[in-house]
């Protein structure tokens, strides 16, 4: 038995028994039940359900877990992701907040108005009318600040914490409040001071217009100077935290559920929550005109979920803080998605962290229920479907037994005809994952023939489509270096297959991994033959795209050594064949990785003949060394190396003389820019032919070769021997 070029189809080799032809299988009971299912078998519809029904539960299992670390783990990044926004607009706002204060502060018509109130006592009785005319002017002064930076008002703070001017009169003359002491101490420090929003003691006009005190608000503190650079007052301007505070944290409203807000460390919600209206309803904060949560929420933990009747048993103020915002106080920023009560009892997920410029915490939480609702819907699904599929396995149960059936018989019935059309099968070559190939003859011709078919259990309009093609478009090419089709059909049974030479040899990758690298002027001799095939091709507008050592066969045919076959043009591109791109998506990269050139993994749809000559010469570079141009311990990796890693000259890798003419050549074929490489692969042929070497390699060193291995070929295709292929076709989606 002589060794088939395409026993790279599979690894295992069908022996046997040879049975006699059965010519009336088509005529048979079985052939006509198997015509009248083929569409059916074809595409296996009667097997899915079953093993969907005994495999979904645990594939079921499997893709939860995986989708739900997933989601925890999109979540986690999502929550985290809008916090830090959150965070940074606030922590921007306080900057611009001191900067406007700082500027006014050290401001030199300010300080002038400011250092004789200052170093006045700043009691009532302090009342003379330079100082009343400083208050006004200073007032006047700070106006277009005031107006600028939409501020409330201004204090006016000496060293004795006296407020000795300020835009309210009544105040003037005042001790500092305690709740102005922490931001007014901060600046008296020399650092601006911001302080949380909290409740007025002054009565302020609310959102409604009415004036009363409880109010929310806040300031913004900066130190005085002298002209020693010595800190003399503070200058404080008063910002309603609902006007550019709160609407920041509104941003953080995400989803139905989702929401930012901030709160002091007294766990005091100091901004809007968006869910007021249900607070109200709920009994959380109370039920006045234009009641908002700012300054009336405590983030406490009431126990249980409030918006579905809990009704805590204790008074707000004794309920612990929520999971989060104990967290929070405590200076420890974290994410959680494992799930806690929010201030409402509604199982939330978030993310927070601590303000120290503010004294404030900020959290971004959202319902666990609408955080993990796409997962819900996926567990529904899976047990619908499930369900789905357990009915429709029964109902076709016994069905599935009798075309199970069926098809066992089919499959004998084939193996004892071992007939298709007119051709007799002898002997199984090999499986791939397309197809199946036979050695057999012609029934009159009785010529030694390689018969391809589709695998009956792997048919399916691409299979088809692309098995035609091959066929179609390596019938037009007549070169004798290009493996011939002699025939192409389908039996009655719905079996594709079409009849090609049957050729004894090896392929070039055995070649190199058994014989090892082979010599200069033999590797010249088949890179001439492997130009004549391609140059063909390539006249008819044809690229092969998968061009590789076990695509070429090393043959002896008609009495010659040493002839080249180019194999398997199964993923060829016609230039100007848009037909291709239903086959082939039209950002997917088809070939084989180790022979791929830049451009057909940058640009798969721009691959042209230079891309085959760049991947000769690797199959060069190949033959010479005894190993690809790139290693890689991935695929993306490798092919990153083939768009810009330049490739080590093949006489670096290997012991043997390698001519400077033909290293030239093959680097030549491996340039990254296809405008640097032979143009045609005449030109190639060309180049390595002028090699001095060309002609050393004759028919007699040939003839010797194959007479030492040509029985080794045979006994090891005898025994089964594999034929390796180190790099598979491999097809990715780049879109």
């Amino acid at each position: 038995m002589k060794l088939n070029p395409f026993s790279w189809l599979s690894n295992s080799l069908d022996g046997g028994n040879q049975r006699a032809p059965h010519m009336t299988f088509a005529t048979s009971n079985v052939g006509r039940t198997i015509s009248r299912t083929k569409l059916f078998l074809r595409k296996q519809i009667w097997i899915w359900p079953i093993i969907a029904v005994m495999l979904l539960s645990l594939i079921g299992l499997m893709v939860r877990s995986a989708i739900e670390t997933t989601m925890r783990e999109s979540l986690e990044s999502q929550l985290g992701t809008i916090l830090h926004l959150q965070t940074s607009m606030l922590e921007t706002w306080f900057k611009v907040q001191k900067s406007n204060a700082e500027s006014s502060a050290n401001s030199l018509e300010i300080r002038k108005l400011a250092y004789p109130l200052i170093e006045a006592d700043g009691t009532p009785q302090d009342s003379a009318e330079s100082n009343a005319e400083l208050r006004i002017n200073l007032g006047k002064a700070l106006g277009p600040a005031l107006t600028a930076h939409d501020y409330d008002g201004f204090l006016l703070v000496n060293k004795a914490s006296t407020i000795v001017a300020a835009n309210r009169t009544e105040l003037v003359g005042r001790e500092l409040p305690p709740e102005y002491e922490d931001f007014v101490s901060q600046a008296m420090s020399g650092m601006s001071g911001l302080s949380p929003p909290f409740a007025s003691i002054m009565a302020l006009k609310d959102n409604e217009g009415e004036i009363r005190t409880g109010v929310p608000t806040m300031f913004v503190a900066a130190p005085i100077r002298d002209e020693s650079f010595q800190v003399v007052g503070v200058l404080a301007f008063r910002i309603q935290p609902e006007k550019d505070f709160s609407r920041i944290l509104e941003l953080g409203q995400f989803g139905e559920s989702g929401e930012s807000y901030a709160f002091d460390k007294n766990a005091r919600m100091v901004s809007n929550s968006r869910f007021d209206k249900s607070l109200i309803l709920n009994g959380l904060i109370p039920d006045e005109e234009d009641s908002r949560s700012i300054l009336r929420l405590l983030i406490r933990d009431p126990g249980g979920d409030v918006t579905r009747g809990f009704q805590p048993t204790k008074r707000r103020h004794e309920l612990p803080l929520t999971f989060m915002a104990e967290e929070a106080i405590a200076g420890r920023p974290g994410i959680n998605v494992e799930g806690y009560r929010g201030y409402r009892g509604v199982n939330k997920v978030g993310a927070w962290t601590w303000l120290p410029e503010a004294n404030i915490g900020v959290a971004t939480e959202m319902d666990y229920s609408e955080a993990f609702r796409p997962l819900t819907i996926l567990r529904w699904t899976f047990w619908a479907l499930f369900a789905l599929l357990a009915l429709s396995a029964l109902a076709i149960f016994a069905f599935t037994l009798v075309v199970a059936r069926l098809r066992r018989e089919a499959q004998k019935a084939a193996i004892d005809a071992q007939q298709i059309g007119q051709y007799t099968l002898e002997q199984k070559l090999g499986a791939g994952g397309m197809g199946v190939v036979y050695k057999g003859q012609h029934a009159m011709l009785r010529r030694p023939t390689a018969i391809k078919m589709l695998d009956i259990d792997k048919v399916n309009e691409a299979s088809m489509e692309r098995f035609e093609r091959e066929v179609q478009i390596t019938s037009q090419l007549n070169n004798p270096h290009t493996v011939a089709i002699y025939d192409y059909g389908r039996t009655p049974e719905g079996v594709f297959y079409y009849a090609m030479e049957y050729l004894d040899g090896i392929d070039l990758q055995t070649l190199v991994e058994r014989y090892g690298p082979q010599s200069a002027p033999r590797v010249i001799h088949i890179l001439e033959q492997i130009c004549s095939s391609l140059y063909e091709a390539h006249s008819l507008g044809l690229v092969h795209r998968d061009i590789k050592p076990a695509n070429i066969m090393l043959n002896r045919r008609g009495g010659e050594p040493d002839v080249v076959k180019v194999l398997d043009f199964g993923l060829v591109k016609a230039l100007d064949d848009g037909k291709q791109n239903s086959m082939t998506q039209q950002s997917a990269l088809t070939g084989t990785p180790l022979y791929m050139s830049p451009e057909a993994i940058q640009m798969p749809n721009s691959v042209d003949s230079r891309s085959d000559i760049y991947a000769v010469g690797a199959v060069g570079y190949f033959l010479l060394t005894g190993g690809p141009v790139f290693d890689a311990d991935n695929v993306m990796d490798l092919c990153r190396k083939h768009v810009d890693t330049p490739p080590l000259p093949p006489s670096e890798r290997t012991r043997l003389a390698i001519p400077a003419a033909l290293e030239n050549a093959l680097l030549s074929c491996l340039e990254k820019s296809r405008a640097k490489r032979p143009q045609t692969a005449r030109d190639l042929a060309e180049m390595i032919t002028n090699c001095p070497e060309a002609s050393v390699w004759s028919v007699e060193e040939a003839d010797a070769w194959w007479g030492r291995h040509e029985r080794g070929l045979v006994n090891a295709a005898n025994h089964g021997a594999p034929t390796a292929t180190r790099g598979h076709d491999v097809t990715i989606d780049l879109s």
